[in-house]
């Protein structure tokens, strides 16, 4: 005991704990840059860009976006929707991607987008690189894409699988393409099932989207319209992307321009697949459904709007409840993560983003042994708004009105 005369403080932890922010649609691009025109170009390196400038002056800028996906990505993301930032990862390497003495991106394949852990120095490539993000950068990626590489279905579902689960505790949503060689409009669900692209964690792109004299995959302007659509709706992914502006002249698949009726996009949308549509104010992204419809039609996993907030609400219970794991388990913690929580939600609510939610710690839920152990569950109940997909009106003749007449 220190011996003590006068006047002591001591601080009390605070009863409620602000929920930690997440940054809803931070995309993970995997992808192919030429270099910069000075310095050395980054090889399976993460870089977190701010700008356009930021990343030409990182990994340089070629008008071949066919070749170089990271540039594609790049023009569309921050030239045309302003929005920011991103997380790339080059995987061209011109030492290794070669013919003879000059280097040649064409070599790049599937399995260095997909990437892996090397046995012997532990360092990772490619996808495998998302496991760093947010150890490197504190930021929590939201979408997962690969322009021009996702339309091998092998990338795709491997990019549904790392969204669904990054270290462990992160949910994010992977953007992908139906390649070019499905050139009608009903022949893309039967692709789209036959490689298995079903995953809630997908959101499926068909057909291309034109911009000037240029052809985008339309994965690269759907992370700029989630992103740009969030930004405007306070930074949450309440508000589905459909029926939101692509900044396009047209759609495509090779040379012939794609115009769908609505009809026709319906069918598309009704299949779990998201495409682009010219009819009431200009080329609207078209579609509310992720990869697992029809197949799962669970309202959480069905709706792209619904699935990215329930992936903004799990990231936030983690980020924020992270702070107490292994405080001793006594009535102060559970009161306190019970009532940050509620708290939380009540807001959102107030602020119409959820229609409504609620935390509690049930008895039920907690047998002793688990307690015992150090395991606590929280069961959290929330219900965000669904898109109003559809509005049915009945038109009727009333022949009371012809009284007016007299």
């Amino acid at each position: 005991m220190t011996y003590k005369h006068g006047v002591s403080v001591k601080e009390q932890a605070t009863a409620l704990v602000p929920p930690v922010r997440v940054t809803t649609g931070l995309p993970f691009v995997v992808g192919t840059a030429p270099g910069p025109a000075e310095g050395e170009l980054p090889v399976n390196d993460l870089r977190l860009i701010y700008s356009y400038k930021e990343f030409v002056e990182t990994f340089g800028f070629d008008e071949d976006l066919e070749t170089y996906s990271l540039c594609e990505f790049a023009q569309v993301y921050f030239g045309l929707y302003n929005v920011a930032p991103v997380v790339f990862v080059n995987v061209f390497d011109p030492a290794v991607h070669k013919t003879g003495e000059t280097p040649d991106p064409s070599l790049v394949a599937s399995a260095d987008i997909i990437g892996g852990i090397d046995a012997g120095t532990g360092k990772k490539t490619g996808l495998e690189l998302i496991e760093e993000v947010f150890p490197k950068f504190r930021l929590v990626p939201g979408s997962v894409v690969a322009p021009g590489f996702s339309i091998d279905p092998t990338v795709a579902v491997t990019m549904g699988a790392k969204a669904s689960l990054i270290n462990s505790c992160f949910k994010a949503q992977a953007i992908v393409d139906i390649p070019e060689t499905v050139t009608k409009y009903s022949d893309v669900p039967g692709y789209k099932e036959t490689n298995g692209l079903t995953d809630e964690h997908l959101i499926v792109c068909w057909p291309r989207i034109k911009y000037g004299e240029d052809k985008h995959w339309m994965s690269s302007h759907l992370a700029g319209v989630l992103s740009n659509t969030d930004g405007r709706f306070d930074d949450v992914p309440y508000k589905s992307p459909s029926n939101e502006n692509f900044v396009a002249i047209g759609a495509a698949v090779g040379s012939d321009e794609v115009f769908l009726s609505p009809d026709e996009a319906a069918y598309l949308n009704g299949q779990g697949i998201v495409t682009a549509m010219n009819f009431i104010g200009g080329w609207k992204c078209w579609g509310n459904r992720t990869a697992c419809y029809p197949g799962v039609t669970d309202v959480k996993d069905a709706f792209i709007c619904i699935r990215r907030t329930f992936n903004w609400i799990s990231n936030t219970l983690v980020l924020t409840a992270w702070q107490k794991v292994d405080a001793p388990i006594r009535k102060r913690l559970i009161d306190t993560i019970v009532d940050s929580f509620n708290v939380w939600l009540n807001g959102l609510a107030a602020r119409e983003i959820i229609l409504g939610g609620r935390v509690a710690f049930l008895e039920e839920e907690n047998p002793t042994t688990d307690v015992m152990d150090g395991i606590v569950r929280f069961h959290l109940w929330v219900t965000p708004p669904s898109p109003a997909r559809e509005f049915d009106f009945i038109v009727e003749y009333d022949p009371d009105y012809i009284q007016g007449l007299f």
